[in-house]
């Protein structure tokens, strides 16, 4: 095939797929992204890659509601000349493969109107129910402004699911999101985790943490993973339960993974950071010397942590579930995570890890507190845990699952 992939921070989820691809051979496989390509990422050496310019920036005076779809349709513009010159040259693809999460794919059946298009859908807003107004501390105001704010956000989303020929989607939860006459065309398939990295051990390896601290294999150690320390992903919640899990279990060291600054989702602290609105909270309440900040971890020390993880806490509002939570799990983790719909389709409540109230530092503190004591349960939900990802989100099965997709569709067969 000819397949052309479309995504702003190329490869994105396609990274494998690529890999998949070159090693079958015969494939002619393109890309188009904003940003210049990563060479680490190990991309197949004959990928064609090629960068579209932005001819533009948002315009003055433009109303605050049309603001983002103005930045996607400047996105898509530049998208779609770039893909003109590759039409231009020759270039006509068997397979669109995009992310339409930025804009860029939104012209290109403009270009190409029988290439089929396949778009990699995250999520669709909803007002209740998913993320918005899920946590009352931090609500937006319901009058219908907020309403609007989704209704544009999703704008721009019911242009790319008329235009998809398909849609997949990583999990139940997220497919859920979107509305049931656009689920037709939608499957869905995870991105998959590398099992074979991401794997228990016996005996882990003591790991130095970047503020000098080591830690071995049978410390009592409790991991915690954001991109960015934000409500969101139930920061909040978990350092709250700091004071009470430590009167528990003093010996606990708590090892907080992720940035400490910004935001990936949600809004931005009104004063300062959230890390340090929290923990201000529980100031003099806990002991900061057992409490451990890393900051953002490279994988190679990111697994060897979860190896070592005594009980592995994660939460998260609904909303897209991260990538993270399957890493623990495949490495054997005993996890706590929030009694939330991305959560429960993978953590089953008592077979292969606890759930707990997302709103209860009271409850996290005495859940974990069971993990860390009950030894043999926790080794118990840890193997069960790995079975899950083994059977479920194994990266070779679910790249499989996704290369026969993209053949399906490219021949047409999806929408006979």
């Amino acid at each position: 095939m000819k397949v052309l992939f479309i995504h702003q921070n190329f490869p994105g989820q396609y990274v494998h797929i690529l890999q998949h691809l070159n090693r079958q051979g015969g494939h002619q496989l393109v890309a188009l992204s904003i940003n210049q390509l990563d060479k680490s990422r190990g991309l197949p050496p004959g990928l064609q890659h090629f960068r579209y310019q932005l001819r533009r920036g948002n315009g003055e005076g433009v109303h605050p509601l049309v603001m983002e779809t103005e930045s996607k349709v400047i996105r898509a513009e530049a998208c779609a000349n770039a893909a003109q010159q590759l039409k231009d040259q020759g270039f006509i693809p068997d397979l669109i493969c995009a992310h339409p999460g930025w804009g860029e794919p939104l012209f290109l059946k403009s270009v190409w109107p029988d290439a089929p298009l396949l778009c990699y859908q995250e999520f669709f807003y909803q007002e209740y129910g998913f993320d918005s107004n899920f946590d009352p501390e931090f609500a937006e105001s319901r009058g219908w402004e907020s309403q609007a704010k989704l209704h544009m956000k999703n704008a721009y989303l019911h242009l790319t699911l008329d235009q998809a020929d398909w849609n997949v989607s990583p999990t139940h939860f997220q497919a859920s999101s979107f509305p049931e006459h656009y689920r037709r065309r939608f499957s869905v398939i995870h991105d998959g985790v590398d099992v074979r990295r991401a794997v228990p051990t016996s005996s882990p390896a003591p790991l130095k943490l970047p503020d000098g601290t080591v830690i071995k294999s049978g410390d009592p150690i409790v991991t915690f993973v954001n991109r960015k320390l934000e409500p969101y992903r139930g920061c909040h919640t978990f350092l709250r339960s700091i004071p009470e899990l430590q009167r528990r279990c003093p010996e606990a060291r708590i090892v907080i993974v992720g940035g400490t600054t910004g935001v990936s989702y949600g809004a931005v602290c009104p004063e300062g950071e959230w890390k340090d609105r929290f923990l201000a909270e529980i100031e003099g309440q806990y002991d900061p010397s057992r409490v451990h900040f890393t900051g953002k971890l490279p994988y190679e020390q990111f697994i060897p942590l979860l190896q070592l993880s005594a009980c592995h806490v994660y939460l998260t509002y609904p909303f897209v579930m991260s990538w993270s939570l399957l890493e623990a799990m495949a490495c054997g983790c005993a996890v706590v995570g929030s009694d939330t719909a991305p959560v429960r389709e993978v953590i089953r409540h008592g077979q292969n890890g606890l759930l707990v109230d997302f709103f209860s530092p009271a409850d996290l503190a005495t859940a974990v507190t069971e993990l860390l004591q009950d030894r043999q349960r926790a080794q118990a939900f840890g193997i069960e845990a790995r079975r899950t990802v083994e059977s479920t989100y194994d990266l070779d099965v679910c790249v499989d699952r996704q290369v026969a997709l993209m053949d399906l569709v490219a021949s047409g067969s999806m929408n006979a």
